[in-house]
């Protein structure tokens, strides 16, 4: 058995991790980056940390985002169920698009209503351009019998 404590080894666990792992508190500042994210968004943690979700979220969105996430902050409700993976565009620090899925979780405060929201999120970019060609490939051959 390991001499690793339960929190280095949680810490460890948080930082080695591939996929973008993210804490915004009530306020939408970011209070946890990991390295995954780092890689993923292109934002030290030292950039990134303290920082508005803002940051990572395209500016036509960020009007609806906000509204959700003061509903959400307020009422401890999410549309979103534990298990329901979310798709949404997100922006890298040089301002390249980027396709996410994540899951989010929200742990709750002394009073009930949610310290924040984590996220576990992953870049798709790539799986959704090919989707995305393999639909314009089926449309044009569809096209071509009809």
């Amino acid at each position: 058995m390991s001499s690793e404590t339960p929190d280095t080894l949680y810490r460890s666990i948080l930082q080695l991790a591939p996929d973008a792992i993210m804490f915004a508190d009530r306020e939408g500042l970011i209070r946890i980056w990991n390295r995954g994210a780092e890689e993923i968004f292109g934002y030290t943690a030292a950039e990134a940390l303290g920082q508005s979700l803002d940051l990572i979220i395209p500016e036509k969105l960020r009007g609806r985002h906000w509204e959700g996430y003061w509903r959400v902050m307020a009422t401890g409700v999410s549309r979103y169920g534990a298990r329901e993976l979310l798709a949404v565009p997100a922006l890298r620090k040089n301002g390249e698009p980027l396709s996410a899925e994540f899951s989010i979780v929200m742990p709750p405060g002394p009073d009930g209503h949610p310290l924040g929201v984590a996220a576990i999120l992953r870049d798709v970019t790539a799986r959704w351009q090919k989707e995305r060609e393999l639909k314009a490939k089926l449309a044009a051959l569809e096209a071509a019998r009809g």
